[in-house]
This record gives C-alpha cells, structure tokens and sequence, in this order.
C-alpha cells in the first residue's frame, strides 16, 4: 500500500495515501476502538455545513484567503451531498470531547480542498486542517453546534411517524366507537367503556407527545458558534462572532439564534436532557400502549380476546399455530432502550466539569439512536399493527354481560355497601344485577333499564341523570 507520513504534536504515522483524512483522524481511529461504528451520517452533514459557514464568513471577513476559502466550501458542499461519507472513520464515542470528530471533518475538507486546487492531498501548505478548515472555531462549539443541528435533522421523522400513529388511532376510536366493553382497573372489572374511546385515550396521549416534540425543538436552535475554547470567543473577530449564526442559518435553513451566554452554552448540556427526556416520556407512553394493545389481544381463548392484532409471523418453534404479538413487543423494546439512554444522556450531562463537558459523544451516540430507533419503531407499529387491528364484538359483549360492574351505578340510590352485597351476590348465582335488584324490589324495573344501560354509563351527561332519578 502506497503511504505518506503525516506528523502531529504526538509523533508521526503513515497513512494511505488515497486517505482523505489524516494522522490525527487515524490516531483516533486506533485509539478509540469502542463501537465499531462510524459517525452519524446526519452528523457529519451537520459538520461540514458548520465548516462551510465558517468558511463563508471567514471570507467574507477578510480573514480567509478567497482561493482557498471557496475550495473549502466545494469540499463541504460534496461532503453534504454525500460523498467521501467512507473517509469519516473515527468511533462515535471518543475521549477528548469530540477533537477527534472534528478533527476527521477538518482533514477530510482539508484534502479534498487541497484537490481542487490541484495539490497533492496531505500538502497541508495549501489548506490546512487547523488553520483554514478549522479556522475561528473549536471543537467546543462546533461539536455540539453538529450535534443540535443533527437532532434537529432525525426529530422531524420522528414527529412524522408519530403523526401517522395518532391518525390511525383516531381512525380505530372512530371505527370502535360503537362497541360496548368492561373497562379495568388494576386488572380487575370495573364499569364499561367503549372500545373507542380506549382507542380515543391512546390517541390523546400520542397527539401530547407529538406537541412536547414539537416544542422541545426550540431547544436546539440555540448555538454556541462564535464561542471556541469556553465560550470568550478567543481567536474570533467581532466580524466573525456577529455573522457566523446568520450564515450557518442559510447553509442548513435551519432558524438558529446565538446563545446569549456563551460561556454558559458552552459548558451546558441541559437542552439535549430536555429533548432527551421528552422522547423518554414518548417510549413511555408508547409501551404503555403496547402493553394495551398485548392484554386486549392476549388470548385467543385464553386471555381477554376483545381485539385481534393482525397475525405477522409464527410465534413458536415448537407449538403450531401460536400467533404472538411481536410488534408490539418490539416498540416496547425500543422504549426499553431510549429509557436507558435518557438515563445515559443525564449522567454524561451531569459529569461536565468547570468550562467544557467531556462527555458529549456517548450523549449524541445514545440521543441520536433514540431518535432513530423511536422513528423506525413507530413506523412499524403503525403499519404492521396499528392500522389493521379489528374488535372481536361478541367476545367485548360476553364480557359486558358476565360482569357486575354495572352495579356502580346504583349507589347513588342504594347505597355503597348494599351494591356490593347485590355483586358478591351476582358473582356467586350468576344472576344478573339488574335482575337482583327488581326482585329484591331495590329499583323499579323501568330504572334499572335506564340506570344500568351500560352504553349510558358511558356518556358523561348520564351522572346527571342517575342523580335525578335517585332523588
């Protein structure tokens, strides 16, 4: 293999001399052997848009020499669109607090410039990885500048998919409203509901988690660029620090704003708790469901029945025929594992120290699977269960009319305590409650009908009308 040598404060090691990065990326890459993986894609997109308005306002400055300038902002554009993607090669968590992320980034621009301008890549006298790529910059402010920047390129999925759950569930509410089921608490009969408006709850709760979503994003607009080393802005003209949060705007169009303490934005890390305890709350609630959608469907003849999931594979190696509800398992997974990382996320942003947090790459590592993870799992719920769930109608019915929750609504006229006699009663003869409090001549039998109408008991506006007919 034919090499060059590259040199840093460190020493010096030989590189391919096809290699787009250099020694201090390939330092990183022998050091860092943690995860097997490469950066983010959208992260480093999210990098080079920073080197290209750092790059534009350089320039523009008069701090950069145009030539060169212009050659970096070719490099970035194609590393943008998606090329030279296999010359990042540095671990996503990484000691250092990202230099070797950045690093990699200003090497690869750095080499491809130098390539256009018609060098020979590693001949760092024409465009330099520190000096020009990486110039009014530090890794401080930009590795977590690429990483709001990043979350603000996977949340947006996210939400998506999170749409269409709470479109198809609002599309089951409407479609079940009709049918009459007992509602539970703590497992156990309590009065009726309609499976609707079980389906209406979920949709309530997803529709809650879509809003927090959306304005969690807020807290990624705010950026610390400008701030280098600890947010003093060493090395950075006022030209620079007043332009470079307008031009990074343009590049990504994304609205950005400057931190109004950068020193504080710099050290930090409070915003990607925030955006990562919101997508805890959403696996939360998503498993929650899951949870729902497991007990409701558990049977067949066994279990509660009351809905079918649609049938996605064999459940078993060894008994036939057994169907298992294998998508909802998997979105509660999924939950189990954003739950962790939010409790990953919150100890790294907990473990800064004085004017830099060390901790950021496993912070975005574990955010930015959440995010992607969250995405793919919605999406599958929504179309391999969600969408094709059916009511199994005569289960729901049998259910409504075996249980004594109905007597709840007597208490206002019979009292707590004689309403659970007539239900222990119930429960042993098999008898009706309606039935046991005609013959016990309780209520007239023209109140009964409309006192325990398990569809009435549903609607709120019937408590107003079993307090005029107990009176």
């Amino acid at each position: 293999m034919i090499t060059r040598t590259e040199f840093d404060s460190v020493g010096s090691l030989r590189i391919p001399a096809e290699a787009y990065y250099g020694v201090q990326t390939l330092r990183a890459k022998n050091n860092f052997c943690i995860t097997g993986r490469s950066l983010h894609p959208a992260f480093i997109v999210s990098l080079a848009q920073i080197k290209k308005a750092a790059a534009i306002t350089n320039r523009n400055s008069g701090q950069l020499n145009a030539r060169v300038a212009n050659a970096v902002i070719r490099a970035c554009d194609e590393v943008v669109e998606g090329q030279l993607q296999d010359q990042f090669i540095v671990d996503p968590i990484q000691g250092g607090a990202g230099t070797s992320a950045n690093m990699n980034a200003n090497e690869v621009i750095a080499n491809r410039a130098i390539e256009l301008l018609g060098g020979t890549k590693g001949d760092y006298s024409l465009v330099h990885p520190n000096d020009h790529v990486n110039m009014s910059q530090s890794t401080n402010d930009v590795f977590p500048t690429a990483g709001k920047l990043t979350v603000l390129k996977l949340l947006p999925k996210v939400i998506y998919q999170l749409t269409r759950l709470d479109g198809a569930l609002e599309k089951k509410a409407e479609e079940f409203d009709h049918i009459l089921k007992m509602g539970r608490t703590q497992l156990q009969d309590a009065v009726p509901i309609r499976l609707g408006q079980s389906f209406a709850a979920f949709h309530a709760m997803v529709k809650r988690d879509i809003d927090r979503l959306t304005m969690v994003k807020n807290e990624m607009n705010c950026i610390n660029m400008g701030a280098t080393a600890i947010g003093t802005a060493v090395n950075v003209s006022s030209a620079y620090l007043c332009n470079i949060t307008p031009n990074l705007q343009k590049v990504c169009g994304e609205k950005l704003t400057q931190a109004e303490d950068l020193i504080d934005a710099t050290q930090n890390l409070d915003a990607f708790v925030c955006v990562s305890g919101v997508l805890k709350t959403c696996a939360v609630n998503l498993s929650k469901l899951s949870n729902d959608l497991r007990l409701l469907s558990s049977g067949p003849r066994t279990g509660i029945s009351e809905i079918y999931l649609p049938a996605m594979q064999n459940g078993s190696s060894i008994m036939p025929g057994k169907v298992n509800p294998v998508i909802p398992e998997v979105m509660s997974q999924v939950a189990f594992q954003i739950i962790g990382h939010d409790h990953t996320i919150t100890m790294a942003a907990e473990a800064g120290q004085l004017e830099l947090n060390a901790f950021e790459p496993v912070l975005f590592y574990d955010l930015f699977e959440s995010l992607e993870s969250l995405a793919g799992a919605v999406e599958t719920l929504v179309d391999h269960c969600v969408s094709g769930i059916t009511a199994n109608e005569a289960v729901c019915k049998k259910h409504l009319e075996e249980s004594v929750g109905t007597v709840t609504a007597l208490c206002p006229l019979i009292g707590y305590a004689k309403a659970a006699e007539l239900a222990k009663e119930s429960l042993k003869t098999g008898v009706p409650v309606a039935r046991l409090a005609v013959e016990q001549n309780l209520i007239p039998e023209e109140r009964a009908e409309v006192l325990l109408n398990p569809y009435a008991m549903t609607v709120p506006a019937y408590t107003d009308r079993v307090c005029r007919l107990s009176i």
